[in-house]
């Protein structure tokens, strides 16, 4: 498996993010994306994870272009917003089952073991309103701790609203991802060392002032 961002150039109103920018990963690499807010790092992220179309560019998955390789890059990609996606509605159980389901997965028996997993099997029939952030942050994450073969995991500030104890147990899964051979692209203002065949730091400037 393999993830290029070729050229890729990204506009905001009037505004460009950034231009001709180069992204290289392979099986096991971890890059952490940097910057000031606005600076484009939601923005890149959700351009390598297939959610929006460069202004300029390609993204490039096992040597396809993403348009023609989407059915094969869907089936191997984990992507965790800012903002928890949760049916605020549906119970944490329901909503991992949706989840699952969503992804074109059944995870059935492995529903219940997830939530024991991440600390949420007391709270596991309260609707996602009621969740804590915490809460409501580690039940988004849970599908990462299982076994389903994640090839590339794309997540934005997994590790905020979280308590050591979380923080830890997710340094820890993405870790054994980095190992089975995963592409893990990131932001995060917490001090995390993943622990990746090669790590790369991408420091986006933005737009000029």
């Amino acid at each position: 498996m393999s993830l290029r961002g070729v050229q890729l150039g990204c506009v905001r109103g009037d505004r460009t993010l950034f231009d001709a920018l180069d992204v290289a990963l392979d099986p096991g690499d971890a890059l952490w994306v940097q910057g000031a807010n606005g600076s484009g790092k939601t923005s890149l992220l959700r351009l390598l994870g297939g959610l929006a179309t460069p202004a300029s560019g390609s993204v490039v998955w096992c040597c396809r272009a993403l348009p023609d390789a989407r059915a094969d890059f869907h089936r191997h990609l984990f992507f965790l917003g800012h903002a928890p996606a949760l049916k605020d509605d549906l119970s944490a159980r329901e909503n991992l089952r949706f989840a699952d389901r969503l992804a074109g997965r059944n995870a059935g028996d492995e529903i219940d073991p997830l939530l024991a997993t991440v600390g949420l099997a007391p709270v596991a029939d309260l609707p996602a309103r009621r969740l804590s952030q915490g809460q409501r942050k580690r039940l988004a994450q849970a599908r990462l701790h299982g076994g389903a073969p994640y090839g590339l995991l794309v997540l934005d500030e997994p590790f905020s609203a979280l308590d050591d104890t979380a923080t830890a147990q997710l340094t820890a899964t993405l870790d054994r991802r980095l190992a089975a051979g995963a592409i893990v692209v990131y932001t995060t203002h917490q001090p995390v060392a993943l622990q990746a065949r090669r790590s790369f730091t991408l420091t986006l400037e933005g737009p000029p002032c």
